[in-house]
């Protein structure tokens, strides 16, 4: 049975099982030999084909930083979603070089929670090259649930170890109206206490100055 075209160009991307191993690179971020991350959207239903591969540049240098961010990690803290007050959410994982010397690809499940059970979203098949991967449109007071799993390199049987278990994270994006109504009251907040200080300055002044005048002491009035 041969492997499906996108599988040996996912797999491509990957080192060779004997190749050197490789420094990690510094925090969440790809190593420098990797400047492009194939991935590949699947349709809804069980099956994997179908859908249209592509190529995106890692999000090199992001930095996660509040109010305009807010970073949550799995319990395994491999997994971490930085979810942005643009409605989407960046993912970003992690491998030591001997894990990621055994991984082809990497599986993006994603699930939104209802009233009643959990539906589906989207399905993304991404290269062994890839560290990141951004999710738009994000809904606002939907609980969201992206699990990431580990593809192996090799098809090992089933007496084999079990596969490497799939980091979950889990996030409601707040209301965008909802954010921009804290930034308002924040910054008017701020200028009103300003302003009633200057308030309260300019009053102890007039108090001070205009209704209790300074009281001049008579002279000495000089003798003819």
């Amino acid at each position: 049975m041969r492997a499906p075209p996108l599988l040996l160009l996912l797999a491509a991307c990957a080192p060779p099982p004997g190749a050197a191993a490789a420094p990690t690179p510094p925090g969440w971020e790809p190593a420098p030999d990797a400047p492009w991350c194939p991935y590949k959207v699947l349709p809804e239903g069980p099956e994997a084909g179908g859908g249209r591969l592509c190529f995106r540049s890692p999000a090199r240098g992001f930095r996660c930083q509040a109010p305009s961010c807010v970073a949550l990690s799995s319990a395994g803290r491999s997994l971490r979603a930085n979810v942005l007050r643009n409605r989407s959410v960046l993912l970003q994982w992690r491998l030591a070089p001997a894990e990621a010397r055994r991984v082809r690809a990497f599986a993006l499940n994603c699930s939104w929670r209802g009233t009643y059970m959990r539906f589906p979203c989207d399905r993304v098949l991404l290269g062994a090259s890839c560290r990141d991967y951004l999710l738009p449109d994000v809904h606002d007071s939907v609980h969201y649930r992206l699990c990431l799993q580990p593809l192996p390199l090799r098809a090992e049987p089933a007496s084999a170890a079990a596969p490497e278990p799939a980091e979950c994270v889990e996030f409601t994006a707040e209301p965008a109206a909802m954010q921009e109504i804290v930034v308002a009251m924040t910054a008017v907040g701020g200028s009103i206490c300003v302003m009633l200080v200057v308030i309260c300055l300019l009053v102890a002044y007039i108090t001070e100055n205009l209704m209790h005048p300074p009281v001049r002491r008579p002279g000495l009035r000089r003798q003819a």
